[in-house]
């Protein structure tokens, strides 16, 4: 329980400093490799959340970009982008301590397309039917830095 504590330990300090309420600390064994709190406020960068700052600092120690022998704790359910990072990153275990249902009674992040409470159902609709316009342009050469990175390293030789 301890890696617990220190979590919303340091959840609560970001707010008092003027953050937002969410952090991260991330486990390997008993050593914490990474701990981090969101300072999506402080830095105006919308990718600063505590799990993404976490990860790429435990990558950055580890020297890799896979962290499946280490354990990764959150005060909160994840958002989508920071589920994605723990999903490319491989993770043993994901442990939170509470879900967006229990505090959004006192703490909201609506933003012009993302609200938590629907962001999820964009994800099965068609790009044309998203709530973020998108299009897709055609290039002759859309697939050579594919091509490229095969040629260097892939296993599937076209």
């Amino acid at each position: 329980m301890e890696i617990i504590e220190r979590v919303i330990q340091l959840a609560n300090k970001n707010v008092e400093e003027g953050g937002r309420p969410f952090s991260c600390i991330i486990t390997r064994g008993d050593e914490i490799i990474a701990e981090r709190a969101n300072q999506v406020a402080q830095t105006n960068d919308p990718t600063a959340h505590a799990e993404t700052l976490a990860i790429q600092e435990a990558c950055k120690k580890l020297g890799t970009e896979h962290l499946t022998d280490c354990e990764i704790y959150i005060l909160a359910s994840p958002c989508p982008m920071c589920l994605g990072a723990m999903y490319y990153c491989s993770p043993k275990k994901v442990t939170y301590i509470t879900t967006r249902e229990e505090y959004k009674t006192y703490y909201r992040d609506d933003r012009k397309y993302f609200e938590l409470e629907n962001f999820y159902d964009e994800y099965p609709k068609s790009i044309e039917d998203r709530r973020l316009p998108m299009e897709q342009i055609d290039h002759a050469e859309r697939l050579q830095p594919y091509k490229l990175w095969n040629e260097k390293h892939g296993t599937n030789k076209a």
